[in-house]
């Protein structure tokens, strides 16, 4: 059932405009509380205007020729707010009075609204993010194509069933090259990144209402990997024979005690390494993601890596701090490491991360609050996802309370 809109016209004049006793005549439209004004670019005498009636005075031929034009201009503006609900299109004051003055531009699409939303975010998202949203722009072109047969879609077809129809799509298509359909929770983020692009055009009123008002987001909860001490100590110790998986390797136990993401790991400089406010060295910078200030005291195992390479010929060239290996083929020798070392695990680097927040300082007792510093968290409850109970931990626990008991 459609909404119901509230539309009206008004005529006013300004007398403080008066010229020679001539003021002008303007118009304002109003559409669900929102209003614009413009003038109709007609004058009255101020004697002859009548505020209440909004028309002029009398019967004289000056009063009728300006009733006349009112109302042709009222009837003209009804004309146009009933030709815009008819069509079920997007009605707001804006439009009608573009369309009333011969100015009214095509209706926007989805097409444009991506175009705007890649504009204004350009300079504003990281470099992931925008391929993020690439990617579900991507699936919505595929989706449009595939099950709408259309190249676009005004934004006045945007509705509920148009979500529903692409996130059931998503839970069909299967990415080439992908060993498995898409999850639960990817097809979440792609429809979380459509209502971001979405919810922009409502703020700017290119949509009249937000066909995501009741869509809700249903994750599915999953935990996540990390190296227990064993599998840590043994990744540590192991001797490579190869030198690309012996940094694969230092990179990893790098992030793994410190906490610093793959992104923030390549752009590190010998000028991040700084003195803290202890009196001993601190890597400082700031998320590539989030532009969130870190600080990371450097820890024994650290320190043992940024020595490693110092002065070494791979990070002369690059003047970076530690080697330089693209994301991609950082996670494809991450396999070959784990096969050799004996992790059974799916080891990704950003498990490192995931390593550092559970086992590295959790679990040895950090507080979250500490730990959410240190991994550049805007938000607690995002440092909360790390913080579960280790089964060791619930050992040691059970162990104490067996002592207390006992005595």
């Amino acid at each position: 059932m459609r909404s119901k809109k509230t539309f009206s016209i008004l005529f006013w004049t300004y007398f403080n405009r008066s010229s020679q006793d001539l003021t002008p005549i303007y118009s304002r439209i109003t559409v669900n509380g929102k209003r614009v004004n413009f003038s109709l670019k007609i004058k009255v005498n101020k004697d002859l205007w009548d505020p209440n009636r909004q028309r002029a005075k009398g019967n004289s031929q000056a009063a009728r020729v300006v009733n006349h034009y009112l109302d042709q201009a009222h009837a003209k503006l009804i004309q146009c707010y009933n030709s815009l609900d008819q069509k079920n299109e997007l009605i707001t004051a804006k439009i009608i009075k573009a369309m009333y003055l011969g100015e009214f531009e095509t209706r926007k699409t989805l097409q444009d609204l991506i175009t705007y939303h890649n504009r204004k975010t350009e300079n504003t998202l990281a470099e992931g993010t925008k391929r993020n949203f690439g990617v579900t722009t991507g699936y919505l072109n595929r989706f449009l194509k595939e099950k709408k047969k259309k190249e676009d879609v005004f934004l006045g077809e945007l509705n509920y069933e148009l979500i529903s129809d692409f996130e059931a799509y998503l839970f069909n298509y299967w990415p080439k090259g992908h060993p498995k359909a898409m999850s639960q929770n990817t097809v979440m983020k792609h429809l979380q990144r459509f209502k971001k692009i979405v919810t922009l055009g409502y703020h700017l009123e290119w949509i009249d209402k937000d066909p995501f008002l009741r869509w809700k987001p249903n994750f599915t909860r999953t935990d996540r990997e990390f190296l227990i001490e064993e599998e840590l100590k043994a990744l540590e110790d192991y001797k490579f024979l190869l030198d690309r998986l012996d940094r694969v390797r230092d990179l990893f136990v790098f992030s793994c005690y410190t906490g610093i993401s793959y992104a923030d790991m390549i752009s590190l400089t010998k000028k991040n390494i700084q003195l803290g406010i202890d009196g001993s060295y601190w890597i400082i910078t700031k998320r590539a993601k989030t532009k969130v200030p870190v600080k990371v005291p450097i820890l024994k195992k650290a320190k043992e890596i940024i020595n490693k390479y110092d002065q070494h010929p791979i990070t002369e060239v690059s003047n970076s701090l530690l080697p330089v290996i693209t994301n991609e083929k950082l996670n494809l020798y991450l396999k070959e490491v784990a096969e050799a070392v004996g992790i059974q695990k799916n080891l990704t680097f950003h498990m490192a991360r995931h390593t550092f927040a559970t086992i590295v300082t959790l679990s040895n007792g950090v507080p979250i609050e500490t730990v959410s510093k240190l991994l550049g968290h805007t938000k607690i409850a995002t440092t909360q996802i790390y913080a579960r109970v280790l089964e060791r931990k619930i050992s040691e626990d059970m162990a104490l309370l067996e002592l207390k008991l006992k005595n």
